[in-house]
């Protein structure tokens, strides 16, 4: 498999004044851009995994991935997941303050939004490297 660039659901302009056309294209086209080829550089010295989604790539326990290759994977795969992710999750219009059990589930756990946020631009600043950090809801 080789992974390829994802294509916005917006235009480059469409998050401006937030974040700037010139922002955009250089973030999503050169940026996002050099993950998807370096994994895709890494992998080639590994057909064997390279049928892997990138979930199974990523992971800390995939055995699979040769040892010679892990850290270029992790690193560009991680770094093309996160953006795939973060283009998906942002668009015109969207934004502002959760709603429904989004927000409730926010306010119970956090005390509010506004702690929320703090707490999750904490986590970002103090994670080593790229800053990167989700929100996620425990299935089980």
């Amino acid at each position: 498999m080789s992974f390829t660039l994802p294509d916005l659901s917006y235009s480059h302009d469409a998050l401006e004044p937030s974040i700037d056309q010139a922002t955009m294209e250089i973030h999503h086209g050169k940026h996002h851009a050099a993950y998807v080829a370096n994994l895709n550089k890494a992998l080639e010295s590994a057909p064997d995994v390279a049928n892997l989604g990138i979930e199974e790539l990523i992971a800390d326990n995939c055995a699979a991935v040769p040892e010679n290759i892990r850290i270029a994977v992790r690193n560009n795969g991680g770094g093309h997941a996160n953006h795939s992710l973060f283009w998906e999750s942002m668009g015109a219009g969207k934004g502002g303050d959760p709603v429904g059990n989004l927000g409730g589930a926010i306010d119970a756990q956090y005390g509010g939004f506004v702690q929320f946020k703090e707490q999750f631009a904490a986590a970002g600043v103090g994670r080593f490297g790229s800053g990167w950090v989700w929100l996620l809801k425990d299935l089980q």
